[in-house]
């Protein structure tokens, strides 16, 4: 397991990357922002919101707010 602290700017985005074998848990502590998925799909997030992404997953998280997006992230191998 691992996890760590991303801070973006409002409209910056961590970059498209899958889940792989892992599955992954975000808890959004501050702002307000959007989860992409591969088929273009979104899901809004924001402060005080967890968001839980199965393995073989690709996704990306974008600030959509006006001020900075700040969660946690949670990786842990699904096996």
């Amino acid at each position: 397991m691992r996890s760590g602290l991303v801070v973006l700017a409002p409209q910056h985005s961590v970059g498209k990357h899958s889940t792989h074998q892992n599955e992954e848990i975000l808890v959004v502590l501050e702002g307000k922002g959007e989860m992409i998925f591969k088929d273009k799909s979104t899901l809004p997030v924001e402060a005080n919101h967890a968001v839980y992404c199965p393995p073989q997953t690709e996704h990306d998280v974008k600030n959509t707010g006006s001020g900075v997006l700040r969660y946690v992230y949670v990786v842990a191998s699904a096996r």
